[in-house]
């Protein structure tokens, strides 16, 4: 029998990308999935429809907006009764430069923040509080998985450095629920990659090949189910002395 095998998951994330990769993987582990998205409801459905309604579930929350992440939990919770593991890997990109408008530069930071770090926060709030209830009814517990980035490390460029600060704090976030909450049942993981082969990432890897090239010693950026099986891994319970770990997949691209 699969270790997923009956798992409830949230997906923050969840309609493309790593997002989407990590959902099927989940799914044909024989895990339930909620398929969070911001936009693309089109593309969530769309997924939902390809594993099977008993098997996942679209919700869509602008995480952006405050106060949504708290209701996208508690909503992801009402559909079997309970979720057993989040996974925050919603994330925005958006570049803003010291050069910028001050208002620009207030503007970008604030959302990226919000959506990057403070949004992820209120969700591992709720999954806390949902996983500390379960543990105290003599349940599992749960698990909090948080998808930062290399950056989070090694810093990034100089037009994102509220991306950096933002997965520097997811990191931070991470540890301090693992360290905090291990006794009640509840673990926390993150993963930090480099650079990954998606759609977003598509171009700037085309048109900076050779770049890419030199900077990656396996020759080119990681695919987006190295990062879906490893969230697979972590989401089974296998590793539960790995609790407060960062596990990183960038192609030896920067080594800790």
């Amino acid at each position: 029998m699969s270790t997923l095998e009956g798992k409830v998951i949230l997906v923050t994330g969840g309609s493309r990308g790593i997002g989407a990769a990590t959902v099927r993987v989940l799914a044909n582990a024989g895990a339930k999935v909620i398929v969070h998205y911001g936009q693309n409801a089109a593309e969530a459905q769309k997924i939902v429809q390809e594993l099977g309604e008993e098997r996942a579930l679209a919700l869509g929350a602008d995480l952006a907006q405050p106060g949504t992440a708290s209701t996208l939990f508690r909503d992801a919770v009402a559909w079997q009764g309970h979720v057993d593991v989040l996974v925050n890997n919603a994330g925005i990109f958006p570049p803003a430069s010291v050069d910028d408008p001050q208002a620009h530069w207030d503007a970008i930071w604030a959302r990226t923040l919000q959506v990057n770090l403070v949004a992820a926060a209120d969700l591992c709030r709720e999954a806390i509080l949902h996983f500390r209830q379960r543990h105290q009814q003599g349940g599992a517990g749960g698990t909090i998985i948080n998808v930062a980035s290399r950056a989070a490390f090694r810093g990034d460029t100089p037009e994102a450095m509220h991306y950096a600060a933002s997965k520097g704090g997811l990191i931070s976030l991470t540890k301090s629920i693992a360290r905090g909450y291990a006794r009640e049942g509840i673990l926390a993981y993150a993963i930090a990659p480099g650079w990954v082969r998606t759609d977003m990432a598509s171009a700037y890897l085309r048109d900076h090949a050779e770049e890419m090239a030199r900077e990656l010693p396996l020759g080119d950026a990681a695919p987006p189910k190295d990062i879906a099986h490893t969230i697979a891994f972590l989401a089974s319970g296998l590793a539960r002395h790995m609790t407060g770990a960062t596990l990183d997949i960038n192609g030896a691209s920067y080594v800790r």
